[in-house]
């Protein structure tokens, strides 16, 4: 199916897996959720919305597990956080905002998925606000330069069940060629490795969900079962793609971030500026 043919399919709503405890970032996650891990003043979760709504993907459901409340807190209180507003006190108190954010139009769907819940499970119980042909699945954690649009083109083209975003994972270390006399003949800085890891982003029909139950890893028997059937499809992403797992990497998010060259953010602005809404 072209891209001009995706204008006449509904929408797919995107799935948030945010229910993990974070436990090697313990020392940011004792206290809240991944998610709500600030880059730039703003929690990682935002991040990842606002590249599906550069899109045109509004509709979001977020699987809920560890310190779930906190983010269900955060979205009642969106309003008061991003806007200037006057409040009348008294027996019937009004709140006037002042300012529209960009966000107006989201819809966001907050599902307590259970706090030991695998990544299966929680897409399972919210398989009833999953009611389109076709859903989107991405963690909480991972932002990326990622073209949604063609991803969800490729989905389309195909005719398969599944898709998943791969790429080449990048080295945490610098790479050298060293000469037999100890000579370094060539040094390379966190170069990408040979091979393919999975980055998420993925795209479901919904009729994957007749693969999930309620206590299975989506990683593990679901998609190794659709891979065997050959209903599973790899889009290769060749750009930015980067998970927040260490705190080390939650720094260095933070750090491109205020250098003002974080793919992610300038991905959704030429998204916008591109009319691909």
């Amino acid at each position: 199916m072209s891209t001009t043919d995706l204008s006449k399919l509904r929408m797919p709503k995107v799935a948030i897996l945010c229910g993990g405890q974070g436990t090697r970032l313990r020392e940011e996650t004792e206290h809240r959720p991944k998610p709500l891990l600030d880059i730039g003043g703003k929690p990682i979760l935002w991040h990842i919305m606002k590249l599906y709504a550069a899109y045109g993907y509004r509709d979001f459901v977020l699987c809920l597990g560890y310190r779930g409340n906190m983010i269900k807190d955060y979205f009642l209180n969106y309003e008061s956080l991003n806007n200037d507003f006057t409040i009348s006190l008294g027996g019937q108190s009004r709140i006037t905002y002042h300012d529209a954010h960009p966000e107006q139009d989201f819809r966001v769907t907050l599902a307590d998925t259970g706090l030991e819940t695998m990544t299966g499970g929680r897409v399972k119980r919210v398989s009833r606000y999953l009611d389109g042909e076709d859903f989107f699945v991405t963690y909480g954690d991972g932002l990326s330069d990622l073209n949604i649009k063609n991803l969800y083109a490729y989905h389309r083209s195909h005719g398969r069940l599944a898709t998943i975003t791969t790429v080449n994972p990048t080295s945490r270390f610098g790479i050298l060629d060293v000469a037999a006399d100890g000579r370094v003949e060539r040094f390379v800085e966190k170069p990408k490795l040979d091979g393919i890891a999975s980055a998420g982003f993925m795209v479901f029909n919904r009729k994957v969900l007749e693969y999930l139950d309620f206590d299975c890893i989506l990683e593990r028997q679901p998609l190794e079962a659709l891979a065997a059937e050959g209903q599973l499809m790899s889009y290769h992403h060749d750009g930015y793609f980067y998970a927040m797992d260490t705190y080390r990497e939650y720094k260095a998010l933070n750090e491109l971030w205020e250098s003002g060259n974080a793919p992610w953010a300038a991905a959704a602005q030429i998204a916008v500026e591109g009319g691909n809404l």
